[in-house]
């Protein structure tokens, strides 16, 4: 292998202080974490199937109801950074949004960790509608050489959202069920065109219809976008349209750059599953690559729940399984002064972080026998 072939993968930490605080102790790798999509709810909640059978009456939840259901966790596809949904990546022109695009599928797509960012494994799809082949070919083996990607595809014509791309992307989906990200380059061709096209109601729709199928399949749809050329304290309101399209995504990051010729960037994000953060980037003109030189904002990290830590004992490598009910559990558990139920409810409400920081995988189902809990270890 030459040595532009082994720079087709790097590591792209630099220094100390650009490293996030990620724990390497019990927490099982994303990219050792099972297809997407088996940790469902376990159980609706009886009451809530029943409302939604009459669609004329305002469906509720009761409190009671919320924590006796449990929902599907959103599992990270780069840890810290996205997880599935839809979110928005702004830029002026030519400040490196394509590049980074590229970048951000090749580690999905070959579970590589972006910088100190943990990644999971999955099919990308990039939407590189303002590109052809022939560019995406001189692109790609300058920054990753001649190793490809099997799980990395490519399309740079599609049809917009009212003429059928929502049924190309179901179509791609139901062929890949590993699908892990979908970068759509750019929204302005894929969207309608009407009158009212810069409405706020317009769209806050577009965004909508994106975020529909990207819950529906549990994918991360990141759609790149402009800035606006008024500038703003506030970089989220650079975001060119109406603050329809930020209210309806699940989060946003904004690339930005002094001047159109540096090397640096600043990339900050926002959303409603990672915290806020602000990245300084430094793009590598050799390799075409971008490198994490400092992260100003240091994660927070979820304390450990010492509920859950003495749960995730029940299950090991020698014993991967346990089916039981609550008050069975609590018989191992002698340490633990609590009742069933409220174990049931810990648990409802644990299961994403039982699953990503221990790697077990929690289901709950009504039996003739009663309640049955069954604990899984996640095998790599």
């Amino acid at each position: 292998m030459t040595g532009k072939e082994k720079a087709t993968a790097p590591v792209l930490s630099v220094g100390a202080d650009g490293k996030q605080p990620l724990s390497k102790s019990n927490k099982k790798s994303i990219a050792e974490l099972p297809p997407k999509g088996n940790l469902q709810a376990t159980e609706s909640c009886p009451v809530e199937s029943e409302k939604m059978q009459n669609k004329d009456e305002l469906q509720t939840v009761s409190m009671t109801e919320l924590y006796d259901t449990v929902y599907p966790p959103k599992i990270p596809i780069v840890d810290g950074l996205i997880y599935a949904g839809t979110y928005l990546f702004v830029g002026a022109p030519k400040v490196g949004k394509s590049f980074f695009m590229a970048q951000l599928g090749y580690h999905v797509s070959m579970g590589l960790d972006l910088w100190d960012y943990p990644v999971r494994k999955g099919t990308v799809l990039y939407l590189a509608l303002e590109d052809d082949y022939a560019r995406l070919q001189k692109r790609l083996s300058r920054m990753f050489g001649m190793e490809s990607s099997e799980n990395f595809y490519f399309a740079t014509q599609s049809k917009n959202l009212n003429e059928g791309l929502e049924e190309q992307l179901k179509q791609f989906v139901k062929e890949h069920t590993d699908a892990r990200l979908i970068i759509i380059d750019t929204l302005q061709k894929v969207r309608e065109v009407s009158g009212d096209k810069f409405s706020y109601a317009s769209d806050y729709e577009i965004v909508t219809k994106l975020k529909a199928f990207s819950d529906e399949h549990s994918i991360c749809l990141l759609v790149v976008h402009h800035t606006r050329k008024m500038e703003s304290s506030d970089s989220f309101d650079m975001i060119s349209g109406t603050n329809g399209l930020l209210g309806a995504a699940d989060g946003a990051f904004v690339m930005q750059k002094e001047k159109r010729t540096d090397n640096k960037a600043v990339l900050e994000m926002a959303g409603r599953d990672q915290q806020d953060q602000r990245l300084l980037l430094d793009f590598d003109r050799e390799q075409c690559v971008w490198k994490l030189t400092k992260a100003e904002t240091e994660l927070w990290k979820e304390p450990a729940d010492p509920i859950l830590e003495t749960i995730a004992k029940v299950v090991s490598e020698e014993q991967p399984l346990w089916c039981g009910t609550a008050s069975e559990l609590l018989q191992l558990l002698q340490d633990l002064d609590i009742q069933p139920n409220v174990l049931t409810r810990k648990l409802n409400i644990g299961a994403a972080q039982l699953f990503v920081n221990y790697g077990i995988r929690y289901a709950s189902n009504r039996e003739h026998s009663g309640r049955m809990i069954k604990l899984e270890l996640v095998k790599g």
